[in-house]
């Protein structure tokens, strides 16, 4: 057996803490792969293998500095099936896990869930008057060996959108913070760590040092509003949360994956999510036309074009000519400061009317702080006007405070039948399952900043799918059409270029997933490409299946979804490497189908907006060989099995 250092570490941990009275307890997952250990005594520890072999080794979770006396324990096995409201990545997730519960003599309870594909715990107290959380311990002690995609920040106020530092596990230190979620690699395995149900309590960051660990920003003492949209925290309390009566606390997620493209697949997030309350059947995904990254920079129009009526009414033309469901009027159609004080040029109600015309529906951006201020009036007139959904920006933060600022926007749109999308936000909590409405998010360095910095290349976007999607929906906001390869792109902000082919743009709308997904390029320019939007107009925002083909973090990716209306998709995308893959169509039903075919043409490595498409028919026990450009991608649709 080969020696590691950190499993001396572990060991010492455990002679240690050997003089008190262990009691042990041993979590199997349901097909017996993954071993999830607990020992309480002076301490609480936990250590994970999978298949025998070591993957977190001993390390320490606590709670308020509890004192861990065993009142009772139970273990039970739960066998079901889930029907998300909205399907992200299919129309039913098989939900089994072994649990093991825990109750201790202080009033607070811990459990523990092994999965087939993760592990995970969250504690929940039994307090009935008010009390204060100083302190919680969530340790993930790693082999120093091993490897992490590390999302590194400068501090606590962050928008979440952060490249994924290479690093070894030994590299990283205390200093080093990172949002969730995070991956890492130990012995040939991926390890992603996230959290789920964050409600009325602050979210988890991650420290290195000792062990990789969690951190968590305390309450506020003293903000500082500092513009239109900032508010920043100049001081904290010595505590991460205030609180008062029974809760469940925010589960702590090891998600386990053999293969990379495990992780494409692991709904962990989704299922440990609490359950919604009430009805969210009027809920409708779908595509929406975007305005702020181009800055309304439409052309070939005969009126001025701008923050105003009529060019607002061409977005809806476009979206309606290609089925596209909505409009979203970004940050200048009101005054940041005042809900109610429009731009000059803007009806709001009138360009709902021209809308529904149209079966188009109208989205509005806000400021969180002015939402904030006006809310139940707020929303109340957006209700009346008839329109369908916010965008909440610039939060930056999760503290206890703003994480209930979330729920209490999630909860007052639900009322009024109005979607959400979160920007300037953390990382998904299983909104989707708690709050169906709450449709996407960002928390991801994603196309917008393509505007200004040529940080949003091939590789980064073969990376997202691995890590921050797994978390939940992103709204990336993919559909550039001036596409350029690496050594000709500059900042154009209002008629920005993205880095790799069109067909990279376009696999994107396969492999992202986000049930508000938007377009992000000038109206203008997709009704120049007629052959691109064949399949904009037409690719859907929910899946029934998902089916990872080949993955590689950073590397490449290809996927099979099948949309609910029984047509398949196939994408794929890779980093700076021309890539050949054969495509094996025997996921397919048996069967002959109509294929379309968008693929990088034979100049895209010179010039990113080379593509072809062909169609003709193939039968679901081809082959399909494809060459991808530097950056390139490529997305085949199945439709009518014959």
């Amino acid at each position: 057996m080969k020696f590691h250092p950190w499993l001396a570490c572990a060991f010492l941990l455990g002679s240690a803490s050997a003089i008190h009275a262990q009691q042990k307890f041993t979590l199997l997952s349901p097909d017996k792969s993954i071993t999830l250990s607990v020992s309480v005594g002076a301490n609480i520890t936990y250590s994970v293998s999978q298949d025998n072999k070591p993957l977190i080794g001993n390390s320490v979770v606590s709670f308020n500095k509890g004192n861990w006396k065993v009142s009772k324990s139970k273990q039970s096995s739960h066998e079901g099936q889930l029907t998300p409201i909205v399907k992200q990545k299919t129309t039913t997730i098989e939900d089994r896990y072994n649990e093991l519960h825990i109750d201790f003599n202080n009033a607070l309870s811990l459990e523990w869930r092994a999965y087939d594909n993760g592990v995970a715990w969250h504690w929940i107290s039994r307090e009935k008057g008010p009390y204060k959380v100083t302190d919680e311990q969530a340790e993930f002690n790693m082999d120093k060996t091993g490897k992490a995609w590390y999302p590194q920040e400068d501090g606590f106020y962050s928008h979440n959108e952060r490249k994924y530092i290479p690093y070894g596990v030994g590299e990283i230190d205390e200093n080093k913070l990172a949002s969730l979620p995070a991956l890492f690699e130990v012995n040939g395995t991926k390890l992603l760590i996230t959290e789920s149900g964050l409600y009325n309590y602050a979210g988890m960051w991650l420290r290195g040092g000792n062990s990789i660990h969690g951190v968590f920003p305390h309450f506020p003492k003293a903000v500082k509003i500092t513009s239109d949209r900032d508010e920043q925290v100049e001081s904290r309390q010595d505590y991460i949360a205030e609180l008062k009566g029974p809760q469940a606390f925010p589960w702590r997620i090891v998600m386990i994956a053999r293969k990379d493209g495990d992780l494409l697949t692991n709904q962990l997030v989704y299922q440990l999510a609490p359950d919604a309350k009430g009805d969210f059947s009027w809920v409708k995904p779908g595509k929406v036309q975007w305005d702020w990254w181009h800055y309304n920079n439409v052309y070939d129009v005969d009126f001025r074009a701008g923050i105003n009526n009529d060019t607002y009414k061409y977005y809806i033309d476009v979206a309606s000519k290609y089925g596209i469901e909505y409009v979203l009027l970004d940050e200048g159609w009101c005054s940041t400061r005042d809900l109610f004080s429009l731009a000059p040029d803007i009806n709001v109600k009138e360009l709902v009317a021209y809308g529904k015309k149209r079966h188009v529906d109208i989205l509005l951006w806000s400021s969180w702080m002015v939402l904030n201020q006006q809310m139940d009036m707020a929303l109340d007139t957006f209700a009346a006007w008839g329109v369908k959904g916010i965008k909440v920006d610039f939060m930056q933060r999760d503290d206890q405070p703003m994480v209930q600022y979330y729920e209490k926007v999630a909860n007052a749109a639900a009322k009024r039948q109005l979607l959400v999308d979160f920007h300037g936000a953390y990382k998904p909590v299983g909104w989707l399952r708690t709050h169906p409405n709450v449709l996407t998010s960002e928390g991801v360095m994603g196309n917008e900043i393509s505007k200004f910095a040529n940080l949003i290349d091939p590789v980064h976007t073969t990376t997202l799918p691995f890590i921050r999607q797994v978390a939940g929906p992103m709204d990336f906001t993919p559909g550039g059409m001036i596409n350029v390869q690496k050594d000709q792109w500059s900042a154009q902000p209002a008629e920005p270029m993205t880095l790799g082919t069109r067909c990279n743009q376009l696999a994107m709308y396969i492999v992202f997933e986000s049930p508000l997904q938007m377009l992000c390029d000038i109206p203008t320019h997709y009704l120049h490409e007629p052959e691109a939007m064949e399949l904009l107009s037409k690719v859907p925002v929910q899946w029934a299946k998902t089916i990872p083909l080949q993955a590689k973090v950073g590397e490449y990716v290809v996927m099979a979804r099948q949309a609910l209306n029984g047509d398949w998709y196939v994408a794929g995308m890779t980093n700076w490497d021309a890539r050949d893959v054969e495509v094996d169509l025997s996921f397919l039903p048996a069967g002959t189908y109509q294929m379309q075919l968008w693929k990088d043409g034979v100049n895209a490595d010179k010039n990113a907006k080379d593509f072809k498409l062909e169609k003709r028919a193939i039968g679901s026990g081809a082959r399909l060989p494809l060459k991808m450009a530097p950056g390139g991608g490529f997305v085949v649709r199945l439709s009518g099995a014959m």
